[in-house]
C-alpha cells in the first residue's frame, strides 16, 4: 500500500508548506529532465494528476515496469514517457508516478521519504517503519516495498477512519483525508473509482475505501461499521482472478456480517 502513505505524506507536507497543493505543476521540480522535451503537455502535469493517476504519461507498470526499474535514473524514464492522454483523462495506473512524488518529497522537505515518512507519520503513529529500497540516485521507492506490520497497516487504516487523527493528534490533515477519498477517476480493471492513493468501493452494501498492496496486501476500511480490515498474501500469488476475488469474498460475506451483527458468534444448534 505504499502509494497511499505517500499520499498521506503529500498531504502533511502540503500542511507543512513545502507543497502548495494538488493543482501545483510539478514541471519546475524537474526542469533538467523536461528542459528539451518537445511535448507542452507535461508541464501542465500536477501533484494531484499524479495522485490520481491521471498524469497522462504512458504507464511504467505492467508490461513497461521491467525496463523502468532497470533503467539508470528512474524519475528521468518516468517523466520521458510520451504523453498518450491528456493530463487529467483517464487513469493509467503507473507506480512511476509516485515514484516522482518521492523524489519531490525528497526534493522540497530536504529529508529522504523514509526519514520524512518516520517523522510525520511512523512516529506519531507509534509505528515501525524500516528503511525500503531505493533507486539507483537514492530516492525511496514511491510506490512498492514499504515494509510495514499488518498492527501497523491496521493503525494506518484506523488513521484514515478516524479522520487523519491518532490519540487526539492530527497526524494528517482532516481536509486532505476528505480530498483523497474523493473520486477522480475510476480503474479500467476493477471498476472501483479512485482518489487519491485510495480505491472507492462498497462492500456487501456499505461504503468502503482500500488501499490495494502488490499481490494482495489490502486495507479494508468501512466507516458505517467502524471497521477496518487488513489482509496480507503472498507476493507471488496471483495477482488477478481467484486470489483477490477470495479476499475480497470473504470480506463481504463472513467479516461484515460480523461486524453488522456486532461480532457475536451465531448460536450453535443444541444435540
Amino acid at each position: 500500500m505504499s502509494k497511499s502513505i505517500v499520499s498521506a505524506l503529500v498531504g502533511i507536507a502540503v500542511a507543512e508548506g513545502h507543497l502548495q497543493g494538488p493543482e501545483q505543476p510539478v514541471a519546475p521540480f524537474f526542469s533538467e529532465y523536461l528542459a528539451n522535451d518537445p511535448d507542452p503537455r507535461k508541464r501542465e502535469i500536477t501533484i494531484g494528476h499524479l495522485l490520481s493517476m491521471q498524469s497522462g504519461l504512458e504507464r511504467t507498470s505492467g508490461g513497461n515496469y521491467g525496463a523502468w526499474v532497470t533503467s539508470r535514473d528512474w524519475v528521468r524514464y518516468a517523466l520521458a514517457r510520451p504523453m498518450v492522454e491528456e493530463p487529467g483523462g483517464r487513469m493509467l495506473y503507473s507506480t512511476g508516478n509516485t515514484h516522482v512524488l518521492s523524489a519531490l518529497l525528497t526534493e522540497t522537505t530536504g529529508r529522504s521519504t523514509w526519514a520524512y515518512a518516520r517523522d510525520v507519520l511512523a512516529e506519531p503513529l507509534g509505528i515501525r517503519l524500516p528503511r525500503w529500497p531505493t533507486d539507483p540516485q537514492g530516492i525511496y521507492f514511491g510506490g512498492n516495498e514499504m515494509l510495514l506490520t499488518p498492527r501497523a497497516m491496521v493503525r494506518f487504516g484506523e488513521l484514515y477512519r478516524n479522520g487523519g487523527r491518532y490519540e487526539g493528534r492530527q497526524v494528517v490533515p482532516e481536509a486532505w483525508v476528505r480530498t483523497s477519498l474523493t473520486p477522480r477517476t475510476r480503474s479500467p480493471w476493477s471498476g472501483d473509482a479512485y482518489g487519491y492513493g485510495w480505491f472507492l468501493s462498497e462492500a456487501a452494501g456499505h461504503p468502503m475505501f482500500y488501499a490495494w498492496g502488490y499481490g494482495g496486501q489490502f486495507i479494508f476500511v468501512v466507516p458505517e461499521l467502524r471497521l477496518t480490515v487488513v489482509t496480507t498474501s503472498d507476493p507471488d500469488s496471483p495477482r488477478e482472478g481467484d486470489h483477490l476475488a477470495e479476499v475480497r469474498r470473504i470480506l463481504r460475506t463472513l467479516i461484515v456480517p460480523a461486524a453488522e451483527a456486532g461480532g457475536a458468534p451465531d448460536p450453535q444448534p443444541s444435540d
